[in-house]
């Protein structure tokens, strides 16, 4: 990536848009071959069905059961079969999503066969099988906070560009313009320097204090995260609004091609705004990723590592939807349209603000949903569970 928005970029910018691409598109063909030469070696697991089956058929059955009142004791009274051969952890049992529950209950159409597995799972469903569906649900609505989170990120990387295009890019008193795109660089040189900085040396010593394996919480790390995001947005609404100043006070630098003034600002004030993105990547990007990859059911662990790519996306649709919100509600105000392509006519500052606002209330949203989450494992009442010995009577029969 530094390799893309430095070199490349200067590539483009200053030589030729052709070999800008052909650069890139050679190194892709490159991987691919490479990619192909090493498949002998790869280790190829057998597919054994989608673990998203298991999910639909608790929801199924739950919903043909929910007439079905729950016991008082349903960790001890309910159908508790878990694989033998099964990779997942054995989870306690929790009363969270209760509903779910009756996916469980045992009535005298359901058959059980002699290994103990349900003969129909799309009306019996083991209480494991419950939980590891609880644990998907527990961790939607911090999920959707990431969606929300993430916009920030990418409104710095884009705007970011158009900030250092209407600034003064000149390094020193040389002739060289640094390229607008490559002024993404400084937030993956954050990234890169924090993440050895915190694994090393501020883990080991939270730990010492905490006990905690990570030295704080997964939810901890992705709460600092949010917190530096909102100042991302800050700190770029007062660049911004002086960078604004300087264009409309002072001389400024020229024409950009699309007909805007270029600031007298240097566009190094970029700089402290992006690389705060990187570091709010290092906590919130890389701890969600951590938070879904352990909470997730091992068997759906690739499910989780993508999970973080659909908060991007998500992010990303928001992200196009309030720019068009935006463009058509502020192009009737008094202020004018706030994000017109001549930026110094606009006001990107009062749109920073407004991710300011937007990122509080979505970290009070955040609070809330960890305030209430329960890690996997952890909080409930162990559930016994069922083989070949246990018999069936002991369970909750309606």
């Amino acid at each position: 990536m530094m390799v893309a928005v430095t070199l490349i970029v200067y590539v483009q910018s200053n030589i030729n848009w052709a070999i800008g691409f052909a650069i890139p598109t050679f190194l892709m063909f490159l991987a691919v071959a490479l990619f192909f030469m090493g498949s002998r070696i790869y280790v190829k697991v057998k597919p054994e069905g989608s673990p998203l089956t298991g999910v639909v058929q608790v929801f199924v059955a739950a919903n043909k059961k929910r007439r079905l009142k729950l016991p008082e004791s349903p960790h001890l009274s309910l159908f508790n079969y878990h694989p033998t051969d099964s990779i997942n952890a054995n989870l306690p049992y929790t009363d969270q999503f209760r509903f779910l529950d009756k996916a469980a209950i045992i009535t005298p159409e359901d058959g059980v066969n002699p290994d103990g597995s349900a003969v129909d799972p799309w009306r019996l469903c083991g209480m494991q099988q419950v939980e590891e569906v609880k644990c998907i649900m527990r961790i939607l609505p911090i999920w959707v906070s990431g969606i929300v989170y993430y916009t920030t990120i990418v409104h710095t990387h884009t705007y970011a560009v158009l900030q250092a295009l209407q600034s003064d890019r000149h390094l020193g008193g040389n002739n060289f313009e640094v390229p607008a795109a490559s002024y993404i660089v400084f937030s993956m040189i954050g990234l890169t320097i924090w993440i050895p900085i915190y694994d090393r040396l501020i883990v080991p010593t939270l730990r010492k204090f905490t006990g905690k394996e990570g030295g704080i919480s997964l939810l901890e790390r992705v709460a600092i995260g949010f917190v530096l995001s909102v100042t991302t947005m800050l700190v770029s609404a007062i660049v911004e609004t002086q960078r604004r100043n300087y264009a409309l006070t002072r001389p400024t630098l020229g024409i950009t091609s699309k007909g805007g003034a270029i600031s007298s600002l240097p566009g190094l004030w970029l700089a402290p705004q992006l690389i705060l993105a990187g570091l709010t990547e290092a906590f919130g990007s890389i701890g969600q990723v951590e938070f879904y990859y352990k909470q997730f059911p091992e068997n759906m662990r690739t499910i989780a590592g993508s999970f973080f790519y659909c908060t991007m996306a998500g992010a990303n649709y928001l992200c196009g939807f309030l720019v068009s919100l935006i463009h058509r509600v502020t192009a009737k105000s008094p202020t004018g349209n706030w994000l017109p392509e001549d930026l110094n006519k606009g006001r990107l500052d009062y749109f920073y603000y407004l991710f300011v606002a937007l990122g509080i209330l979505n970290f009070a949203y955040f609070l809330v949903c960890a305030r209430w989450y329960r890690y996997k494992g952890t909080g409930g009442v162990a559930i016994e569970l069922a083989n070949e010995s246990t018999p069936t009577e002991k369970q909750h029969i309606v």
